[in-house]
């Protein structure tokens, strides 16, 4: 079995120190679905597990402690009965956990899909709590790793707590989806032939989710594996979408509606203008859900300079690759099974693949920052829009990089497989959205026009005047400090 570990560095660097400490550690895992969670844990302490448990998705009170007890005998525990309740389930593991505590080596608890504990009425998360408070916080050389797909339960259960576990997490990590580097690497260690432009547009589809790159055959094209896996009726991912965020979230439907809402609406919405189209009331209870979504990965918030948006304020932007994928071309496709081979070049796709470009720089502003050489520079990045007050037209830029240093870079994100033409109009266009930003904010540093490309740009007069070039090339370099 092939069980090399893609990337992951700092992680694994955090938990083998969190395992050296000397001290009871408490470490709350969390990420989306398929993101790689327990391949992880189980990579760093292969053989270290002192005991590990996983809980039954869906499964009820009853379901999760016959769990627990198969695992207590996984790991040498027999003989035991079935516990009536999680305090007396705990009990038995801090038994059975004293009798295999040593000097020098760590004690590495695991478990794994917490929030499938968590049935109604089983008060697991009071038992866990009473687990840590009464004895495990106070064993050295100890180790619990809690983790948990559903990252709005681990927030609101673990992490931000008011109930026994309220300041108790030691340390959490985040893990997040693979970068483009570390998608190369994978795709790099199995054996795939594409080219960094193939791997891009993977990237559009299916993000850096590791699982679903794990699904992709090296002997297809690129096409011929989104047919096979998004179009065709046995297509492992034809159904992902919603299993995504079920596992998310414990009630999906308000989920998805903002995320179908979000996904209307390119740049973005205000909250008060995702409740008018919702046609509910712009509230607390809104901005958690949004909270969620954002904690999940799934929704960027970010500040933008606009005088109709307060300070205090921003955007919520979809930037999740699969799920924009799959609104903008499966959800109501259904019989053409080999709709993506078939579609490639059409307006539709084009379009989406610029779209798209721009949310991978996005994804990927250290690496952006890295290759203009100011990852050492405090900065800010924002989007603006304006309206030319002459003509009335309207204006945006996407990525704008304001720095410590009084320099702004403001980013223009071109898609194409060939080296990108700056045309006349065109960089007439931008120069003039240079100038109505400068008027409009009222800065008065230095601004370097600055262009991100797929595949370079072609020589011309115009490129000329573009002082700062980045490819994807800069883009695939490895983040430094990682």
């Amino acid at each position: 079995m092939h069980s090399k570990i893609i990337g992951r560095k700092q992680e694994i660097r955090l938990l083998e120190q969190y395992a050296a400490s000397g001290r009871a550690e408490f470490v709350a895992l969390y990420g989306r679905r398929r993101v790689g969670k327990t391949f992880l844990v189980n990579h760093v302490f292969e053989n270290r597990l002192t005991f590990s448990m996983t809980g039954i998705l869906d499964g009820d009170k009853k379901a999760q402690i016959h769990a627990f007890t198969d695992a207590l005998d996984l790991y040498g525990c027999e003989g035991k009965e079935i516990p009536k309740d999680w305090y007396e389930a705990f009990q038995i593991l801090r038994h059975f956990l004293s009798l295999r505590m040593g000097q020098s080596t760590p004690c590495v608890v695991f478990i794994d899909e917490l929030p499938c504990f968590d049935t109604r009425k089983s008060d697991f998360t009071k038992a866990l709590g009473h687990f840590w408070n009464s004895w495990a916080s106070t064993q050295e050389n100890f180790l619990l790793i809690v983790c948990g797909s559903s990252t709005s339960w681990m927030m609101k259960n673990v992490i931000d707590s008011h109930g026994g576990l309220h300041d108790r997490i030691t340390h959490e990590i985040h893990l997040k989806e693979f970068n483009l580097h570390e998608t190369e690497e994978y795709l790099v260690e199995y054996g795939f032939p594409w080219d960094r432009l193939m791997i891009l547009q993977t990237y559009m589809v299916m993000g850096g989710i590791p699982y679903y790159l794990s699904l992709l055959n090296k002997a297809d094209s690129l096409a011929q594996n989104i047919d096979r896996l998004c179009f065709q009726q046995s297509g492992e991912m034809r159904r992902e979408f919603r299993r995504l965020y079920k596992t998310l979230f414990a009630s999906p439907d308000p989920y998805i509606s903002i995320v179908e809402t979000l996904f209307k609406k390119k740049k973005g919405m205000t909250r008060d203008e995702i409740a008018k189209e919702l046609g509910t009331n712009s509230n607390g209870n809104l901005t958690k859900m949004l909270q969620n979504l954002v904690d999940c990965d799934i929704v960027r918030f970010y500040r933008v300079k606009n005088k109709k948006i307060s300070s205090r304020s921003g955007l919520y932007q979809l930037m999740d690759f699969f799920s924009i994928f799959h609104l903008q071309f499966m959800k109501n496709r259904t019989s053409n099974e080999r709709f993506w081979t078939q579609s490639l070049n059409t307006p539709e796709v084009n379009t989406w693949l610029g779209l798209s470009f721009e949310r991978v720089c996005l994804a990927h502003i250290q690496e952006i920052k890295q290759a203009l050489g100011i990852d050492g520079i405090k900065t800010e990045h924002y989007s603006w829009n304006g309206i030319d007050p002459e003509n009335q037209q309207r204006a945006q830029i996407d990525i704008i990089i304001e720095r410590a240093d009084r320099m702004i870079n403001l980013c223009e994100a071109k898609y194409s497989e060939e080296p990108y033409i700056l045309n006349k109009e065109e960089y007439e266009k931008y120069m003039s959205r240079i100038g109505m930003f400068r008027r409009q904010t009222a800065f008065a540093g230095g601004i370097i026009p600055t262009f991100i490309t797929a595949a370079g740009m072609q020589r011309n007069t115009y490129s000329e005047h573009i002082s700062t070039q980045i490819t994807i090339d800069d883009i695939f370099e490895e983040r430094t400090g990682s």
